[in-house]
């Protein structure tokens, strides 16, 4: 488990214990596009099964996180990717990333994936691009089950 800091005093941790999951599940599920409705149920068990990075501000509260779901060693897909609107426009969200690309323990993949509808500019700095062959890649997605109660 390790911190990174920033000179502004914010830092980045993989510290699981660290999260404020009550502050990351109502983020998820009432802030985002991506995870509306997000059953706190489902939420737990997603974070258990994920290495999971918290953003936090100088006086140690959570201001950011993102998941990064992988078996560490060839592949990994980054999600659930925010930081609070009150502190956006610090460059957070590079370091987040910057962070977790460089974490030790994700290094030598062959592959890295996500899906954004409006972060393209931010995983293109680093070298993350629309897949270059479309047609080899599938998809299972169920948009409303969060919606169902699954």
């Amino acid at each position: 488990m390790s911190v990174w800091r920033r000179d502004d005093g914010y830092s980045v941790s993989d510290e699981a214990s660290r999260l404020d999951r009550d502050y990351v599940h109502t983020w998820l599920a009432t802030q985002s596009y991506w995870a509306k409705d997000l059953p706190r149920a489902l939420f737990d068990r997603s974070v258990e099964g994920a290495m999971c990075f918290g953003v936090y501000a100088p006086e140690g509260a959570q201001v950011g996180f993102a998941r990064c779901i992988s078996d560490r060693a060839t592949f990994g897909y980054l999600g659930d990717v925010f930081v609070d609107e009150a502190h956006r426009k610090r460059g957070l969200s590079k370091f987040l990333v910057e962070t977790i690309l460089g974490h030790p323990e994700l290094q030598g993949f062959r592959r890295w994936s996500l899906v954004t509808s409006d972060a393209h500019s931010l995983y293109a700095r680093f070298g993350f691009s629309s897949l270059a062959d479309p047609a080899k890649h599938m998809e299972r997605h169920n948009p409303n089950v969060y919606a169902r109660g699954a």
